[in-house]
């Protein structure tokens, strides 16, 4: 199962409901990617969620 390293954040499961309101169990995924990124003054490769992935990035070109 894929996590990210930043937030911890990994996946979901709930019910698929079709249209006569049949319920079937289901799993969605968290959208990790391997990134390389730069911590502490080198880089690291890591596995991380797109939403921390995206974050990161801005904090770099503000400052």
């Amino acid at each position: 199962m894929a996590r990210c390293e930043a937030c911890l954040k990994s996946g979901q499961s709930g019910n698929n409901v079709s249209h006569s309101k049949r319920r079937t169990r289901t799993h969605w995924s968290a959208n990790v990617q391997k990134a390389t990124i730069i911590v502490d003054g080198g880089p690291r490769r890591m596995n991380l969620c797109t939403r921390c992935l995206r974050t990161h990035y801005k904090t770099l070109m503000k400052g």
